[in-house]
């Protein structure tokens, strides 16, 4: 069974982060979402607030077959400010494990020095300027140990995208198949 590190910082996008955690979990991968801050209660960008599965602190040194990171323009401020992160990103890239960011997300990773300058990725429109790289203006990327998302809008097919790699397609598609979503083919 795949391991998914979800780190979660108070403004994080609620669509993005609910959206990984319940498509992954529908597909049998095991997933620990993780309070980057002193206590599990975590507020979102919209007011919804989620209790988090464990302290950040408390579970990094585990090993993951990926992190992924929601995005949402405060959320993604907090986490850019959390060293521990860093540290623990860079640890994923070097022992090439998968790196999954949405929306604002992905200048995370940018800033952390975990993705090639070579590596094409999509981020929320407007963070595009942050980036020192191509970018794509399509809903999901992956390419090498990187996936990316572009939107909230596009947070269902980016989690399906990243079941998809962790499990294989067929597990991929009956998770969509019982969402009755089409958006993998």
């Amino acid at each position: 069974m795949a391991k998914v590190l979800v780190p979660l910082a108070n403004g994080f996008e609620e669509l993005e982060a609910i959206s990984i955690v319940d498509v992954l979990r529908r597909g049998d991968v095991e997933v620990v979402t993780a309070s980057i801050h002193d206590g599990f209660d975590v507020k979102g960008a919209h007011g919804i607030s989620v209790k988090a599965d464990a302290l950040f602190t408390d579970v990094a040194d585990a090993e993951y077959d990926a992190i992924v990171l929601p995005g949402g323009g405060e959320g993604t401020e907090n986490l850019k400010n959390f060293d521990a992160l860093y540290r623990r990103l860079r640890r994923q890239n070097n022992e090439h494990r998968l790196l999954c960011a949405v929306c604002a997300a992905p200048t995370v990773l940018v800033e952390a020095g975990v993705i090639d300058p070579g590596i094409h990725i999509t981020c929320y429109p407007t963070c595009q300027m942050q980036l020192d790289r191509q970018w794509s203006p399509v809903p999901v990327v992956a390419e090498g140990n990187v996936i990316t998302g572009q939107s909230p809008g596009s947070a269902l097919l980016f989690a399906l995208v990243v079941l998809q790699t962790l499990a294989g397609e067929k597990v991929a598609q009956k998770v969509a198949r019982g969402m009755v979503t089409d958006v993998l083919v």
